[in-house]
Formats: structure tokens, C-alpha cells, sequence
């Protein structure tokens, strides 16, 4: 069958709609979702400008487009065929005018100026070429409305206008021009697929009233209903922000390698048989190794110690009398008090430093280990001179047998502090000796895998050696083995270690690396906090675990996190604080009040003594109770009127930009429903006066003659 039977077809009413405007308001992309189903993404949208290529020339050559013309509107058969015009003033749109059955006048809701022209340029032409035919008033581009601006001005095509937020044009002023020209008014968005039936439908139903007027005798026309009121478009809920909790290069500290080579609040320290000395940390060596832990978990006792030049050798304790033990006691003491009034040594005699009993470090004990490991001499507690601050300070001094060689146990040492081996030494063998010496057998068989190039089998070594650290310091943690500083805080005390947070933390770094008194204190002060909140934060400086006590507020390790300079850590707690939320929202509990709570949390200055004035800087949280503030905007207005009313300017500001449903959809949603109860009302008029019309000559049966 030929296309242009649909001409002929009985009962098939064609209709000719005519859709103009100015440039770039939408008209060919809404023809083209009418009559080709085309669906295209906002970028698709920005990016690219279709011009006026829309022709009724389509209905003969595409077969999809003809049978999308088809459609049964009101149980009326039709015919749609669209045409497409210019934009541009000044050209000539007589042709398409002709014998047009309805007009479809477009203009953009984020362009205020092709609002003006239709009262001023548009809809006068149309009634000039065809005065008798229905206009329908079409805003195009809804979905500009509730877009980000500043996104969609990034996609636009070179040279385009920006859009501003004062270009965007709310319903009521469509309505307003409609309302002055008596004519329909519907909204589309061909990106939301919103208003395109609706506008045709009721185009058609414009077309065909028009032609009832004129062709009374086509009965088929009788049930067609005047323009519908269309139902306001409820944009989308906007997504909550993507919480941000990458770890920051350069944010944590020196890191083991640099600690190891700048031995900063070093305890221990290796004396060679040349001469040489290497600082290190007892927690770095104890919780790689299992035989430092054994060292440096050694109870030591008072000896007599004899001289002999650099080396000092131990002799039985049952074999020194009480006059040597008083001799090297009143020795001590008197050039301890020395130190101290030259200032060169810390005090007191003896620290905290918990070994596996508990006891404490005294100074001049020590004890012999030429039987106990191989590669170690002695080991004794002393004064000695820090090589980076210039002052002496208790240390535990290992004196080591004479094969142990400098460099090569530097290599070892460093291995326990990262766990990684630099393969292209050239004293591997050297370093694969003393590690076998000192019981370091991780690093031995690494060694000895690379000489059997076999050295893809380190990495499960290399895996294997992380997770046995890992379980030690938390340990240490746990028990307060090998610590150096102990906090002070509101409910108690914790044990910690200077070298992992110097490693992990630069604001530690500053408090114990500088001139601070705290640098050489054994006790440090840390109000406002509790030990579980510290415990949380030692935790994750130790092991990089993020785990929350039950019962630890959120807000707590917020300001702690923040206080000590861990913006991962405080990525982590808010996230932590809106899983916290969403979980009790899901459960069907009320969360207003706690995100108004974590929103003046996040955003207030705290003015506290100890610390001066800070910012909890929890932006991502605030951003995140900021909307779900403005998604749930009209619950908490009702919960909590007077928190809401003396909200900060900022974000009532935010609030009334970004509140879902917006401002525009709610004042929208009252105009429809006020007038569908009009129309209504109307029709139960109709049809009341109808229903009268119709029983005119009705006889009721009573009065109906009996045969």
C-alpha cells in the first residue's frame, strides 16, 4: 500500500502540526524524539547543534518514521506529520503555515529572550498566516532547570552564551504568557524523556476540536477532549556526595626507611667492634624479629663492669662484691648529676619502658650474651649521646661479636624496618651471614632465592613478614610493650611508641622531632579526648586499621583526627559517621536531629585552652548533612523550626538553591492540583446540564397510563 493512502484511509484524521521558535530552543530535537523515538544524554545534547533538517519529506522516505506517525488519540485514528521551520526572523514560513492544523511554539526555559519574542515576534506571524488555527505554548529544555551550570557550560559547543543562573525561567513565567495569550502551556525535556506524548497528544486534541467546530457531521470527533492539564515534572533526586578517602602521599609521616637513616628518639644502639655505632628503635627491631623481641625482653641485673678500652666486659654477678656495686653506683650517680646540670641528660635515672614483665630500665644494668645468640656480645643500659640532639639520654647499648660489619647490618636492620631488600648489592653474601648470625631468617631466604633465581618466590615471604609484624605491634599496643611516651588523657593513660608515630604521623614529627618541651618529656598531655578515641588513632598510625568502638562517638575522633593533622583518618570517620546514619535510617529510625547535630559540629570553631581556636574541618560531612538536609528539607523544617530559622546565612543560602523538591516543583504541583479541581468542577457541570438535556421528555412510570 502506497504511504499517502493515509490520506484517503476513512476515519483517519491527518493532521499537520507546524512547531517554530527561535534558534536553539530544542524544536528540531523535540520533532526528532516525536517522530524517530530518539533518545540522546545531556552531553549529547550540549555538545552538538542540530540545525533545521527536519522535512515532510521523512514521511516518504523512512517507514519507521511514518508508522510513528500513527497514533489513537481520544479513540480518534491520526496521522501526525510534523514540520520543522528556521529560527531565524527574517525568513519566509508561509509555506509551512499553509493549511496547517495546529502550530507548536516553542521557546527554551533557559533562554528569557525566546520568551519575549513570542509575544513580540512569533505568535503574531502565526496568527497573521493562520488565524484560525490552535497555538500551544511548549518551554523546551526542562531539564536546564536543575542541572549544574557550571557542568553544562563545560559541555556546551565552542562559542555558545554561558547560561547564568538568572537566564532560567521558572513555570510560572510560561504560564503567565500563556494565560495573556489564551493559550495551553506544557514543559518537555527530551534528556528525561518528560512532556513529548503529552505535547503531541494534546496538540492533536487542539487540531481535532478545531476541526469539530468545522466538521459537525464526523461523529467519531465527539469524544475528544479539550487540551489536558499536564502534571509537573519532578526533577531527579540529586546523588549524595562521593566521599573522598584516598590516603594522601607525603601526609603520613617519614615513613620506617627515613626513620631508620635519621634515627630520631632512637633507644638502642649497636656497638661494633671498629668503633662504629647504628641507631635504631627497640619496636621496629622486636616486632620484625623474634630474636630482638627475645633481646630486648631480657631481664637485666646490676655487674660490676671492668674496662678495657672501647669494650666493656661483664663479669658473674655473684662475683661482685657489695664495694663494687656501691663504687659503680656513687660512679653513676655522680656523672648522671653532671649530665644534668650541664644539661646533657635527661632525666630520671631509669624509664618506662615496659619490657616483657613490665620492669623498668635502670642505669648500669646490663648482662652477658656470649652464650645466649650468636653475633652478640653484651648488652647494658647507658648514657648515651643522642647523635641528632646532642643529648645524652638512656640507651640500650648491644655490644656485637667482631664479624658483625657496619654496612651489612645496616642492610639487616633496614630490612626490618620496611621488610624490602635492595637486590642489586653487591654484598648480598655478606648480608645473608649476618642475617643467618642474628636469626634474621626471612631475609636469608630471600637472599637465597635470588641466588637461585627463584625470586618471585620473595613475595609471599615478603607478605608472610608484613602480617607477623602486623599482629606484633598490635601487641605491643595492646600491652604497652617497648613504649617510650605515655599520654595523658581525660580518662586515663596510653602507652605509645615514639618511633611508629614519627613514621606515621607528621604532626608527631613536630612534637617530638623539635624544640618543644615535649620532645624530651616521658609524659605528654592530651586533653579532650579518651582512651579509646587515642587507642583508635594509635591504631590506625601503627597498622593502618580504621576499626570503631562501639560505644566511640564519631564526633570525638573527628576533632582528634583533625587536632593531629590525619585528613585520611578523618575521611575515614566521616564515612564511618554517614554509614552510621544511612544504617539507621534503613532500620526506620529519625536521623534529623543527629545530622543537625553533625552539621554544627563539622562546621563550628571550638574555642579550647589548650589548643587555641580550631576547625573541625569535616567538609565531606558537612557537605553530605547539607544534603541530606536539602533532600529532606520540609521533614526537618517540621521537626526542628528553630534550629532551621537561626541556621548560619551560608546555608540557608545552600538550602534554597539546592533544596529537592525545589521551589519552583512545589509552587507548580499547587497550581496543577488547584486547577484540575476547577476543571473538575467544570465537568460536573456539563455533565449534570447534559444529563438534564438528555431526559427531557421523560415520563416517569407512575403517571404512566395502566392498560
Amino acid at each position: 500500500m502506497d504511504i499517502d493512502l493515509d490520506y484517503e484511509r476513512p476515519n483517519v484524521e491527518t493532521i499537520k502540526c507546524v512547531v517554530v521558535g527561535d534558534n536553539a530552543v530544542g524544536k528540531t530535537r523535540l520533532i526528532c524524539a516525536r517522530a524517530c523515538n530518539a533518545t540522546l544524554t545531556q552531553y549529547q545534547l550540549l555538545a552538538t547543534h542540530v540545525p533545521t533538517v527536519w522535512a515532510i519529506d521523512q514521511y516518504r522516505m523512512c517507514q519507521e518514521v511514518l508508522e510513528r506517525s500513527r497514533d489513537v488519540v481520544d479513540e480518534v485514528s491520526v496521522s501526525l506529520r510534523l514540520w520543522d521551520t528556521f529560527g531565524d526572523h527574517h525568513k519566509d514560513r508561509r509555506f509551512a503555515y499553509g493549511r496547517s492544523d495546529v502550530v507548536v511554539l516553542c521557546f527554551s526555559t533557559a533562554n528569557p529572550y525566546s520568551l519575549r519574542h513570542v509575544k513580540s515576534m512569533w505568535y503574531p506571524e502565526i496568527k497573521h498566516f493562520c488565524p484560525r488555527t490552535p497555538v500551544i505554548l511548549v518551554g523546551c529544555q526542562l531539564d536546564l532547570r536543575y542541572a549544574d551550570l557550571d557542568a553544562v557550560n563545560r559541555a556546551r559547543r565552542p562559542l555558545a552564551k554561558p547560561i547564568k543562573p538568572s537566564d532560567i525561567l521558572c513555570p510560572e513565567a510560561g504560564h503567565e504568557v500563556a494565560k495573556e495569550l489564551g493559550i495551553p502551556y506544557y514543559e518537555t525535556s527530551v534528556v528525561a524523556q518528560f512532556g513529548i506524548k503529552d505535547v503531541f497528544d494534546n496538540a492533536i486534541r487542539a487540531a481535532l476540536i478545531s476541526r469539530r467546530h468545522l466538521q459537525f457531521w464526523k461523529s467519531h470527533l465527539k469524544k475528544v477532549q479539550r487540551p489536558l492539564l499536564q502534571a509537573p515534572f519532578l526533577p531527579p533526586k540529586p546523588p549524595p556526595p562521593i566521599f573522598n578517602t584516598v590516603d594522601t602521599p607525603g601526609s603520613r609521616g617519614r615513613g620506617p626507611d627515613a626513620l631508620f637513616r635519621s634515627p630520631h628518639c632512637a633507644d638502642v644502639v649497636f656497638q661494633l667492634d671498629d668503633g662504629q655505632r647504628v641507631f635504631a628503635h627497640k619496636v621496629y627491631l622486636a616486632t620484625a624479629c623474634s630474636k630482638f623481641y627475645d633481646l630486648f625482653s631480657l631481664e637485666l641485673s646490676p655487674f660490676g663492669a671492668k674496662r678495657a678500652g672501647s669494650r666493656t666486659h661483664y663479669e658473674d654477678p655473684q662475683r661482685t662484691t657489695e664495694a663494687d656495686k656501691q663504687s659503680m653506683s656513687l660512679e653513676v650517680d655522680q656523672e648522671t648529676s653532671n649530665n644534668l646540670l650541664a644539661g646533657r641528660a635527661s632525666w630520671p635515672e631509669h624509664v618506662p619502658g615496659k619490657g616483657r614483665n613490665g620492669g623498668c630500665m635502670h642505669l648500669g644494668w646490663g648482662r652477658s650474651l656470649s652464650e645466649w645468640g650468636r653475633g652478640f656480645t653484651s648488652v647494658r643500659v647507658g648514657m648515651i649521646e643522642d647523635p641528632l640532639t646532642q643529648r645524652e639520654r638512656l640507651m640500650t647499648v648491644v655490644e656485637m661479636e667482631e664479624q658483625i660489619q657496619t654496612e651489612p647490618l645496616r642492610v639487616v636492620l633496614e630490612y626490618l624496618y620496611t621488610g624490602n631488600l635492595d637486590q642489586n648489592r653487591a654484598d648480598l653474601m655478606q648480608v645473608a651471614n649476618i642475617a643467618e648470625a642474628l636469626e634474621v631468617f626471612d631475609l636469608r631466604m630471600m637472599i637465597s632465592n635470588l641466588m637461585n633465581k627463584e625470586g618471585f618466590m620473595n613475595q609471599e615471604i615478603t607478605k608472610a613478614f608484613h602480617v607477623r609484624r602486623a599482629n606484633r605491634i598490635k601487641e605491643c599496643l595492646s600491652r604497652g610493650v617497648f613504649s617510650d611516651i605515655l599520654f595523658k588523657v581525660d580518662d586515663g593513660t596510653v602507652h605509645a611508641h615514639k618511633p611508629l608515630l614519627i613514621a606515621n604521623c607528621d604532626w608527631m614529627v613536630a612534637l617530638f622531632c623539635g624544640s618543644f618541651r615535649e620532645s624530651f618529656a616521658q609524659e605528654v598531655s592530651l586533653p579532650g579526648t579518651s582512651c579509646s578515641c587515642l587507642h583508635t588513632v594509635l591504631e590506625y598510625l601503627y597498622l593502618g586499621n580504621f576499626c570503631l568502638a562501639p560505644a566511640l562517638d564519631s564526633v570525638e575522633l573527628l576533632v582528634l583526627s583533625n587536632r593531629l593533622c590525619l585528613p585520611h583518618l578523618q575521611a575515614l570517620t566521616e564515612q564511618h559517621a554517614v554509614d552510621e546514619l544511612l544504617a539507621s535510617y534503613v532500620q526506620g529510625e529519625d536521623i534529623d536531629g543527629q545530622v543537625l547535630h553533625y552539621l554544627e559540629m563539622a562546621q563550628v570553631r571550638l574555642l579550647c585552652l589548650a589548643w587555641g581556636e580550631t576547625l573541625h574541618n569535616a567538609k565531606q560531612l558537612a557537605d553530605w548533612c547539607l544534603h541530606y538536609i536539602c533532600t529532606n528539607y520540609n521533614s526537618v523544617c517540621r521537626k526542628f523550626p528553630r534550629e532551621m530559622k537561626y541556621m548560619n546565612p551560608e546555608n540557608k543560602s545552600h538550602f534554597e538553591r539546592h533544596r529537592w523538591p525545589p521551589v519552583w516543583y512545589l509552587k507548580e504541583e499547587d497550581r496543577y492540583l488547584r486547577c484540575k479541581r476547577e476543571r473538575e468542577k467544570e465537568e460536573e457541570l456539563i455533565r449534570k446540564q447534559n444529563s438534564k438535556s438528555k431526559w427531557c421528555f421523560w415520563v416517569s412510570s407512575a403517571s404512566s397510563p395502566v392498560p
